[in-house]
C-alpha cells in the first residue's frame, strides 16, 4: 500500500455528530485517511526516527493507533485472532492492564516491522473494521470505544507532527517536512494594530467541564473533562490576544533568561542546565525559527510558541501579570466560536490573528474582543492537572487513558495549528510536564482586579 498524498485530506466530520454506526463509520474512515495523509511526506527512514524519550517515531504512531482499534474494539470478540500477537507487545503504549509493552525510549530501535508492514497492518484492520460495520457487529459499548479511538488517533496525528518537527530540528541539514506550507506574514501596518488590551470580568460562579461521557450527551469529551461543576472565579482580566514573538523578544532583550527572580526554582535549574536562552527552535540570532516548512524569518506578530510552563510563567512575572487559571480560560472560551488556525489550514505554524484589531462595536466605540483562543498555540494555564470533583475513570483498561497521569503536569487549553478543528472544544484539557517545550505551547496573560 502507498501513503495517501498530503493534498488528499478529507473534510472533517463534526465531533458532535450523532453516534450512529453510519456516522461513526464515516468518521473512522476520515480520521484514518488523515493520518496517512500527514505521514505521506515522510520516507521510511524519516518514519523510524525518535529524537528523544518523549517523542515516538511516525511509524509507531501509525501502528499504535491501529493496535488501539484491534485491541479494544475488534479484540472484544472472544473469537478474534490478532494479525500478529507479538505486535501487542510492540504497540501497546501504557495500558498496563492490557499487558506488558516495549519501553518507550526504545521505539526508535524497531526497524521491524517495516513501514510497509505497518501500512499493510492498517489496511487489514481497516478492512476488518469495515466488515464489522457492515455486519452490525458493534454494540453500544464498542461504538463508544470506537469514537474514543478516533479522538485518540487525532491526538497522535498532532504528536506525529510535533515529534517529526523535533527530529528534523535535530538534523544539521534542517530539512523541511513540507516546503509548500501556507505562510501568512503580517505587513507593516499590522504593527500599529496589536497593542495589548485587556478584557475584564467581574467575580462570579461559572460552570466548567463537560457532561460525563458516555452518557446522555451526544458530544464527545474525554473522561478528564467531567463532571461539569461550579467554580468561583474572582475578578480578573484576560489579555485579548496571546503573547507574540515581539513581546517575547522584549523579554529576552531585557535579560529575562538571566534574572533568577522571575523563575520557579525548577525552571531556573533548567535554564542553567540545558541551557535555555530563547524559545525552542529559534536561531541564536533571534531572527529565524525552524518550522515544519524549514527555517523561516520570525513573524513578530504571530503568537510565540514552543515554550515550557516555566518560560511562560517567567514571562508573565516579567510582564507584571500571571497565567490564567483553567476556569478563567474556559469561562471565556465557552462564549467564543471555535475559529482559528488549525491543521486543516495547512500552515502548521502559528499565524497572526485573522481578525486584527477589529473587535466589537459597543456604545459608539471600538471594544476589542478575545482573539485566537482556539488554534495556533496551546495556552499554558496556572492550573495543575488534577481530577475534577466527582471524577470517575472509564471502566477497564481505558480507565488508564487519563486518570493515572494526574500528577505533576499542568493544563493547556485551546488547541494549536496542528490540532484537528473537529477535535477541540472549550472544555478540552491538554496536559504536559512543566519542562516540555516541543509542543506548540505559548501563553496568554491574565491579571487580578481589585
Amino acid at each position: 500500500m502507498s501513503l495517501t498524498p498530503a493534498t488528499s485530506i478529507p473534510a472533517p466530520l463534526r465531533a458532535d455528530a450523532p453516534h450512529s454506526p453510519v456516522a461513526l463509520g464515516l468518521r473512522y474512515q476520515q480520521v484514518r485517511a488523515r493520518s496517512l495523509a500527514l505521514a505521506a511526506p515522510l520516507s521510511p527512514d524519516d518514519a523510524m526516527v525518535q529524537s528523544m524519550d518523549d517523542t515516538s517515531p511516525a511509524k509507531w504512531h501509525l501502528a499504535h493507533t491501529t493496535w488501539f482499534f484491534e485491541r479494544f474494539v475488534l479484540g472484544c470478540d472472544a473469537g478474534y485472532r490478532a494479525v500478529n500477537p507479538d505486535w501487542d507487545y510492540l504497540f501497546n503504549s501504557y495500558y498496563q492492564s492490557a499487558g506488558p509493552m516495549h519501553a518507550r525510549p526504545h521505539r526508535g530501535l524497531l526497524s521491524r516491522p517495516t513501514l510497509a508492514e505497518v501500512l499493510d497492518y492498517r489496511d487489514t484492520i481497516d478492512a476488518r473494521m469495515a466488515e464489522g460495520f457492515q455486519a452490525g457487529d458493534f454494540d453500544d459499548t464498542a461504538l463508544d470505544t470506537l469514537l474514543l479511538g478516533t479522538h485518540h488517533e487525532q491526538q497522535h496525528q498532532e504528536l506525529l507532527l510535533t515529534d517529526i518537527k523535533h527530529a528534523f530540528a535535530c538534523n544539521p541539514l534542517k530539512p523541511a517536512y513540507r516546503d509548500d506550507l501556507f505562510e501568512h506574514r503580517s505587513d507593516d501596518t499590522y504593527r500599529d494594530q496589536r497593542g495589548l488590551q485587556w478584557i475584564t470580568q467581574n467575580e462570579r460562579i461559572v460552570e466548567i467541564g463537560a457532561p460525563a461521557w458516555p452518557g446522555s450527551s451526544d458530544s464527545f469529551a474525554f473522561d478528564s473533562e467531567s463532571p461539569r461543576h461550579r467554580v468561583l472565579v474572582h475578578a480578573h482580566a484576560l489579555a485579548q490576544r496571546p503573547v507574540s514573538n515581539a513581546d517575547y523578544r522584549a523579554f529576552i532583550d531585557d535579560g529575562g533568561y538571566s534574572n533568577p527572580a522571575l523563575w520557579m526554582s525548577e525552571g531556573w535549574a533548567k535554564v542553567n542546565s540545558e541551557p535555555w536562552s530563547r524559545p525552542l527552535y529559534w536561531d541564536e540570532d533571534l531572527q529565524r525559527v525552524f518550522t515544519l516548512g524549514g527555517l523561516r524569518e520570525i513573524d513578530p506578530h504571530a503568537p510565540v510558541c514552543h515554550l515550557s510552563y516555566f518560560e511562560a510563567d517567567a514571562f508573565a512575572r516579567w510582564a507584571g501579570a500571571r497565567l490564567p487559571t483553567e476556569a478563567e480560560w474556559e469561562a471565556a472560551a465557552a462564549t467564543q466560536a471555535i475559529t482559528g488556525h488549525f491543521v486543516e489550514d495547512d500552515a502548521l505554524h502559528p499565524q497572526p490573528s485573522r481578525s486584527g484589531h477589529t473587535g466589537l462595536q459597543r456604545a459608539g466605540r471600538q471594544q476589542v474582543g478575545l482573539q485566537q483562543l482556539f488554534g495556533d498555540i496551546w495556552e499554558w494555564t496556572s492550573t495543575a492537572y488534577t481530577p475534577y470533583p466527582g471524577f470517575r475513570t472509564l471502566p477497564g483498561a481505558l480507565g488508564e487513558y487519563n486518570g493515572k497521569f494526574m500528577c505533576g503536569q499542568w493544563i493547556l487549553r485551546g488547541g494549536s495549528c496542528v490540532t484537528p478543528r473537529d477535535h477541540i472544544r472549550a472544555s478540552y484539557r491538554n496536559f504536559f510536564y512543566p519542562r516540555d517545550r516541543w509542543q506548540f505551547s505559548g501563553l496568554r496573560l491574565a491579571k487580578d482586579l481589585p
